[in-house]
Order: C-alpha cells, then sequence, then structure tokens
C-alpha cells in the first residue's frame, strides 16, 4: 500500500477537494482499493464522501487510529475513516501522548497493508500533531498551495518547519517520504496570479511537479465545488463545467499516480 498525505500550513488552498476527487480517480478509473483518512476536524473530505455514498463510512472515526490500537476496518474495496470534531481537535493538548499517536497510526496502516493499494490522508493546516503524525508514517507528500504571496512565503516553513518541517522529517524520522511538489491549486487567469506563478516558476522551480510543457496546476471553476456539493467525481458531474475541468485535471492526476507507482 502506498501511502500519500496531502499538506500544507494554509487553509483554504482547496487540498480536501483534490482529495476528494483523487480518491475517486484511483477507484473509480485506475480500480485500485483506496482507503481514505481525514485528520482535519473540519471534516471537508469527510462530508462529500459520505453525502457520495460511492465509498464505505468505516464505523471507526479517524482520531480513534491514533488514540488506540486498532487493526483493520470494514471489507470493501473503498472506504473513509471520518474526522471527528470533538477527539481530534483535544490531542494537541495531550503533548505527552504525542509519540504514542504516531506509532499508533503507524501501527493500524501496517494492519491494513495488504488490504488496500493507496492510502490518502487529509490533514489539518495547523502544524499539530496530526499533520505530523501523517508525514512520519507516510510515503508521499503533495502541497497544494494557492498564487498568492502569503502561499508563496509559506514555502519556506512547509519545507524547513523545525517541528513538522517536511526535510526535517526526511532527515530525522522519515528518510523514505518522497515530496510529489508543490501543486498551484485554484488558479484563476488574473495578471496577479501570472505575476505570482512566474514568481513561484523562478525561485522554486525544483519543487514544482514537472509536466509537459510546464508544471502541473489545477485551475479555479465552480465545477470542483458543485462536485463536491454533490459528493459526485467531477467528471460525472453532467455539466461541460465538468467535463472540461475533468480535462485539465485528469493529466495532474495521472502525473501523481505515476509518481506513486499506482499507475
Amino acid at each position: 500500500m502506498k501511502t500519500l498525505v496531502l499538506a500544507n500550513q494554509k487553509g483554504g488552498v482547496g487540498k480536501s477537494a483534490i482529495v476528494v476527487q483523487l480518491a475517486y480517480y484511483l477507484h473509480l478509473l485506475l480500480n485500485l482499493r483506496v482507503l481514505v483518512i481525514d485528520l482535519d476536524h473540519q471534516r471537508n473530505t469527510t462530508n462529500p464522501i459520505r453525502n457520495g455514498k460511492l465509498a464505505t463510512v468505516s464505523q471507526i472515526p479517524s482520531s480513534s487510529i491514533l488514540l488506540k490500537k486498532v487493526s483493520g476496518v470494514e471489507d470493501a474495496a473503498f472506504v473513509l475513516l471520518a474526522g471527528d470534531n470533538t477527539e481530534l481537535l483535544k490531542m494537541e493538548k495531550q503533548a505527552a501522548n504525542h509519540n504514542i499517536f504516531a506509532s499508533n497510526l503507524q501501527a493500524f496502516l501496517k494492519s491494513v497493508d495488504g488490504d488496500f493499494d493507496v492510502c490518502l490522508i487529509d490533514t489539518n493546516p495547523n502544524p499539530d500533531i496530526r499533520q505530523l503524525a501523517a508525514l512520519v508514517v507516510s510515503d508521499f507528500v503533495l502541497s497544494p498551495i494557492q498564487l498568492n504571496q502569503e502561499a508563496i512565503d509559506g514555502i519556506g516553513d512547509l519545507l524547513n518547519h523545525e517541528n513538522i518541517g517536511i526535510r526535517k522529517i526526511q532527515a530525522t524520522i522519515n528518510p523514505t517520504l518522497q515530496f510529489i511538489g508543490i501543486l498551484p491549486n485554484l488558479v484563476e487567469p488574473t495578471p496577479f496570479q501570472r505575476d505570482n506563478l512566474r514568481e513561484l516558476s523562478a525561485h522554486f522551480a525544483k519543487l514544482l511537479i514537472p509536466m509537459n510543457p510546464g508544471f502541473a496546476a489545477i485551475k479555479k471553476t465552480t465545477a470542483v465545488p458543485e462536485s463536491q456539493a454533490a459528493g459526485v467525481p467531477i467528471w460525472k458531474l453532467g455539466k461541460t463545467s465538468g467535463r472540461d475541468a475533468w480535462t485539465q485535471i485528469k493529466p495532474v492526476f495521472e502525473k501523481i499516480a505515476t509518481t506513486m507507482g499506482v499507475m
């Protein structure tokens, strides 16, 4: 099983929508067995998948696999461990248990390793134990960002934060963690965003995901929030906007799947 965590220290970048649509793509179009774990108390991944009824929603809330030893989930090819508000929020206040949380998550993933081909983990935007634990146990990390100055300035923390910086984790805890790259999301054809993309390309080209031509990016479209609200894959939205969006998103997902070695 390959494990991919989507992580960013800024909220509102459309990370959860990427998790949901990527899960649909991997399961429905690549016929892979997919496990989705929502560690974000806002549950922006949980709600669309639950509403869409295409996945089995586990009786095990996501907080449980950090709080205690859990082995196995329901026998299905597409399973969601839903986010739960109260317990997830409490975790940062339990500093003495942080190592236990990470160990429990690692043990759980090991227990289901033969049951799924891919595990996708959505994390909260705050740099706390939930994000750290996910980075410690994952094979790959993908970081969606928006093209604004705040997000670009935050790339340094994403890589070099003293506690959950990707480079720190690679050097000290999880040397096999592979950074797939930064994925500009919600991209609009405005002069402001074009300038920011140009700056991003100039200073962080090695961190972007190479495509032919250029770099991977996902355009802003009404089809994404509509698909999320309906809980459906974007290519099944039944609108021209959905088909157009999928034409642009599909090559990006293919690149991610190829990088992970599942395509």
